[in-house]
C-alpha cells in the first residue's frame, strides 16, 4: 500500500468512526478508486457548487451539479442539478452566479442534495477545477451534518493545467490562463456560460478527458491531487 493510499485509508477510517449514521457512513463503508486504477478505468465524478463565497466557515452552498465520468466517458445520464433551498439570503454573490433568492424558495434543504451527492460519489473519485472550494464546502457540511469530513481522492483540473503549462521551470502565465474557461480555450474545447453548476461540472469533465488524452499507462496516483 502507498502512503498516499496508507494516508487517505487512515483518514476514511477516522471519520468513519466519527460518522453518525447516515449517508456520509454509508459512503465511506465503500473503498474508493485505488491509486493504481488506470485513468481509462477510473470512475469519478465531476462537481461544481455555487456559493455565497470561498470560505465554508462563512459562506452557503447555493447550488450544486455534477455528472459521473467512467474512465474516457461522460455519464450524461448520471448528470444532476440541485438549487439549495436552506442557503439564506443570495447577497451580491447572485451578480456573479444568477440565482436569485426566488429560486431557492423552491429549492432542495441541503442535507438532501448532500445525500444523494454522497451516493454518487460511492467508489469515486473527485473532480473538480480549484477543488479545494468543493471539498471545503463538502466537508464542512458533511461535518454539520454528520459529525466528520470527507476523505476522497480529488483530481484537481487546475492542478493539472499548472503542472501543463507552468511546469517545472515556474514558466509564467498570463491572468486567468489557469481559470477553467481559459484552459478549455487552450484545448479548442467550446465556450459555455460560465458560473452555472452543471454547465461547470461538464465544462471541467470535458477539460479533465482533453487534459489526459493520450496519457497512455495514466493511473490515478499520476493525476491525483
Amino acid at each position: 500500500m502507498t502512503l498516499l493510499r496508507w494516508g487517505l485509508a487512515e483518514r476514511r477510517a477516522r471519520a468513519a468512526r466519527r460518522a453518525a449514521p447516515g449517508p456520509l457512513a454509508d459512503v465511506l463503508a465503500v473503498d474508493p478508486p485505488a491509486p493504481t486504477t488506470p485513468l481509462t478505468e477510473l470512475p469519478l465524478l465531476a462537481l461544481d457548487l455555487e456559493t455565497t463565497g470561498l470560505d465554508p466557515e462563512e459562506h452557503r452552498v447555493l447550488s450544486a451539479g455534477w455528472v459521473p465520468v467512467d474512465g474516457r466517458r461522460v455519464v450524461l445520464g448520471g448528470a444532476r442539478r440541485f438549487v439549495v433551498s436552506d442557503a439564506g439570503d443570495v447577497g451580491r454573490s447572485a451578480t456573479i452566479h444568477g440565482i436569485t433568492d426566488d429560486a431557492l424558495a423552491s429549492g432542495v434543504p441541503l442535507a438532501d442534495v448532500l445525500a444523494e451527492l454522497l451516493e454518487a460519489l460511492r467508489g469515486r473519485a473527485l473532480l473538480a477545477h480549484f477543488a479545494r472550494v468543493e471539498t471545503g464546502f463538502v466537508d464542512a457540511a458533511c461535518t454539520r451534518l454528520w459529525g466528520a469530513g470527507l476523505p476522497v481522492p480529488v483530481v484537481d483540473t487546475l492542478e493539472l493545467e499548472r503542472r501543463a503549462v507552468v511546469g517545472p521551470w515556474g514558466r509564467e502565465v498570463g491572468p486567468g490562463a489557469l481559470r477553467l474557461w481559459g484552459a478549455r480555450e487552450r484545448y479548442g474545447l467550446p465556450v459555455y456560460s460560465a458560473h452555472e453548476a452543471l454547465t461547470d461540472a461538464l465544462a471541467c469533465a470535458e477539460l479533465y478527458l482533453a487534459q489526459t488524452a493520450g496519457r497512455q499507462g495514466a493511473t490515478l496516483r499520476d493525476v491525483q491531487t
